[in-house]
């Protein structure tokens, strides 16, 4: 008998298919069962092209029992929005996935102490040093270390969380079989073994341009906060950054000089009401009041 959330997982892995369109089929139908019972022709009804709905009816019928051995595969765990292991801060954002893929400690979802960071991938020379005095505390008071596995800040982050033997999420922008980029292929494999890789995208899809900027708002959904290292005016950073203030988290800043183009992005998040860093207790005395409310409601 195929449930609910086998029909939602095999959906979210079909082609073509994206959060907005999922969230117009359970719309449609909360049991998702008619979308099986439409032929191609009537699921153009939601906006596809002939071309993308016979894609989509292909995978529903004619590749189904791959599609679902396929999550199956390894230890690669989906969860969707649904089940009780999906994390509690995630759902709260408005766009949360309808799936995850995870590999690794899953356990770490569960984490209410867990702080976003990101950065430049070309940073500065001195970068690097800034995170450390910043981030050693607060990875050795136990704070899991949320990231987007990017070279750069993204990279030494992980590594710090991972030197310290504390918890650190790699949140891809594409699937398990896909890692990029392909220098950090090595890392992530340790943080699948010591941490967690998470990704909403099925294993089997490629990274593309545009699945980046959507991956970041997961980075942040995560966490309590999150940290932006270094950014320049126009950096990817940024839109971590706001995609935090959106879903109402701390956004937290390293200040630059103001003629650094590397500083130019955080300058301006702190212009603009981000909070201005110094030391780790900048972080962990805002971030500890959220977390202690936030269990004592539990």
């Amino acid at each position: 008998m195929i449930t609910f959330r086998s029909r939602l997982i095999q959906l979210h892995q079909c082609r073509g298919t994206d959060w907005k369109l999922l969230q117009s089929f359970l719309i449609f139908d909360p049991t998702l069962q008619s979308i099986y019972d439409m032929s191609a022709a009537q699921l153009t009804r939601f906006g596809l092209s002939s071309g993308q709905a016979i894609l989509l009816y292909e995978d529903l019928h004619i590749k189904k029992p791959w599609r679902i051995s396929h999550v199956k595969a390894g230890d690669i765990r989906a969860i969707t929005r649904f089940d009780e292991a999906y994390p509690e801060r995630l759902s709260h954002i408005y766009d949360a996935p309808w799936v995850i893929y995870c590999l690794g400690n899953t356990m770490l979802l569960s984490e209410m102490k867990s702080l976003s960071v990101v950065g430049s991938r070309n940073h500065s020379t001195h970068a690097e040093a800034m995170m450390k005095h910043i981030l050693t505390p607060i990875v050795s008071s136990g704070w899991t270390v949320v990231s987007g596995l990017a070279l750069g800040i993204d990279t030494l982050a992980h590594q710090l969380a991972l030197d310290h033997r504390t918890g650190t999420i790699a949140v891809l922008g594409g699937g398990f079989k896909h890692i990029y980029p392909k220098e950090n292929q090595l890392l992530a494999s340790i943080i699948a073994q010591n941490g967690l890789l998470l990704s909403e995208y099925p294993p089997n899809r490629r990274p593309e341009k545009h699945q980046f900027p959507e991956r970041n708002r997961i980075i942040s959904g995560l966490s309590a906060g999150t940290l932006i290292v270094e950014a320049r005016k126009r950096s990817g950073s940024l839109i971590t950054a706001d995609q935090a203030m959106e879903q109402g988290r701390d956004v937290f800043c390293l200040p630059g000089r103001i003629t650094d183009l590397h500083a130019e992005g955080t300058n301006r998040l702190i212009q603009q009401g981000a909070k201005l860093v110094m030391e780790a207790n900048d972080i962990l005395n805002e971030l500890s009041n959220i977390h202690e409310n936030q269990t004592s409601t539990i």
